[in-house]
């Protein structure tokens, strides 16, 4: 016998699990498209795109779960060209979409920073971890900045850029999946000597280089395809659902 969960009930368990109450985020967490009623099968990625969707409705599943949603702040409200394929498609398939961005970053166990560290065999600082969205910690096993480097590529099977001297000695490193650039002032200041992320700016390559440490742009997707899938794999098991990731290649 095939089971369900109602909609209802799965969006209160992941709000509680998440804890997106304690979140002012960019976007709404949570239901963000209401279909079915009931749901027996759930496509999980990163993006809700025109792509994702298409599988989604191709295997007649009843939501989709990913990390980056729609209705983002300052973005124009209207629904016009690829906004509105994406919407008719989900509402011609009754497809639910739930969507969670930053508390699906910070979540201590299932969350993108956690599974990044995971991934990477990165042991973090539990007393900066509880941060939820900037951990600190140590890389066993690696002791240069081409170490490391040569471990996010080899983890994440993606040529990361990297700026630094590659025989920079590091002890104690930051991370932050995806766009988060902008922490990089952050993460000097707590002493790390090298900040993972996902994405670079021109202003981040002088800050590092003139700091002398070590950042390591590895790709906002490919940092952030792990909470998902831990989440996934906690929604299978909590209401013994499927749940299937996959994963719509983004070299950004």
């Amino acid at each position: 016998m095939i089971k369900t969960v109602s909609t209802h009930t799965l969006e209160q368990w992941l709000n509680v699990t998440l804890n997106t109450a304690a979140f002012n985020d960019y976007c709404p967490n949570g239901l963000q498209v209401e279909g079915k009623p009931t749901i027996s099968h759930i496509i999980s990625g990163v993006t809700a795109s025109q792509a994702l969707i298409d599988v989604a409705a191709q295997r007649q599943a009843g939501a989709l779960l990913v990390h980056h949603g729609w209705f983002w702040k300052g973005e124009d409200p209207r629904i016009l060209g690829t906004r509105k394929r994406r919407l008719a498609t989900l509402l011609a398939h009754d497809l639910n979409l739930l969507a969670f961005h930053l508390p699906l970053d910070a979540h201590p166990v299932l969350g993108n920073n956690a599974q990044l560290a995971r991934v990477l065999g990165l042991l973090a600082e539990p007393a900066t971890a509880s941060n939820g969205l900037l951990w600190f910690g140590s890389m066993p096993g690696a002791s240069t900045l081409a170490q490391i480097a040569g471990r996010v590529e080899q983890r994440l099977n993606r040529l990361p850029l990297v700026i630094g001297a590659e025989q920079l000695a590091v002890e104690r490193i930051a991370w932050c999946t995806g766009a988060a650039q902008n922490m990089l002032d952050q993460a000097i200041r707590g002493g790390a000597q090298v900040f993972i992320t996902g994405e670079v700016s021109e202003q981040s390559v002088h800050l590092a280089r003139e700091a002398g440490v070590g950042f390591i742009s590895a790709g906002h997707h490919a940092t952030e395809r792990y909470g998902v899938q831990a989440l996934g794999q906690a929604i299978a098991q909590e209401f013994g659902i499927y749940v299937d990731f996959i994963d719509i290649n983004n070299p950004v």
